[in-house]
């Protein structure tokens, strides 16, 4: 690369937070964020990094959408024939990063990821556009596709075999991500960030809080 990189950089200055701005849990305090991302207009803030490895404990790291958050957890749905669901299996662990770069913000999340039930992955999946749901049939996600030509030509096939009425494909689930750590990090100056972290406690199953060197 040509482009010198060393020298791309930024002083972040838009706010600071402090142990006394944390609510009582972090699914609280991640809510708190979230719509105040939203309210500034940040791209898809439901957007996270899921990271996962498998048992050769590579790890990997794709972009996947954020669908409900709660007392129990984070939660997402893919296709569990595809290489995260294959290492989900393997290793039910997560990690999530939100990247809210436009507010010079980040949240991380670590935890078990557990198979949603059924009856909620059919409910989720009867609420998303028809075109989605064809998608989820025609393509077998994380296999070798031969070229572009074949993958329109797996839609149309799907297409064509259903109507408005698309069922759930076998292979297509959910899981919900139950943290264990949460991090909430925030840009400050001479990149003396905020980093500042709950965990649970695995005897009082409580929360506590501690702030990282950043």
């Amino acid at each position: 690369m040509s482009r010198d990189l060393s020298s791309a950089r930024e002083e972040y200055a838009r706010g600071g937070l402090d142990e006394a701005d944390l609510a009582a849990d972090p699914v609280t305090m991640f809510e708190r964020w979230y719509d105040q991302a939203v309210d500034q207009g940040v791209h898809e803030p439901n957007a996270m990094v899921l990271s996962t490895a498998g048992a050769h404990g590579r790890p990997s790291s794709r972009i996947v959408l954020l669908k409900g958050v709660s007392e129990r957890g984070f939660v997402f749905f893919t296709n569990l024939a595809s290489r995260k669901g294959g290492e989900l299996a393997d290793v039910p662990w997560a990690a999530l990063l939100f990247p809210w770069h436009a507010l010079e913000r980040q949240v991380r999340v670590e935890g078990p990821a557990e198979p949603l039930p059924r009856e909620e992955v059919e409910a989720y999946f009867a609420s998303r556009p028809r075109g989605s749901r064809i998608g989820a049939w025609a393509s077998r996600q994380s296999s070798t596709v031969a070229d572009r030509a074949a993958l329109e030509a797996s839609y149309a096939a799907a297409d064509d075999r259903f109507g408005e009425d698309v069922p759930v494909p076998d292979d297509w689930g959910g899981y919900v991500v139950r943290p264990e750590v949460v991090e909430f990090w925030q840009g400050r100056p001479s990149r003396l960030h905020d980093r500042l972290v709950y965990e649970r406690d695995p005897q009082e199953q409580d929360w506590r809080t501690c702030r990282l060197a950043p």
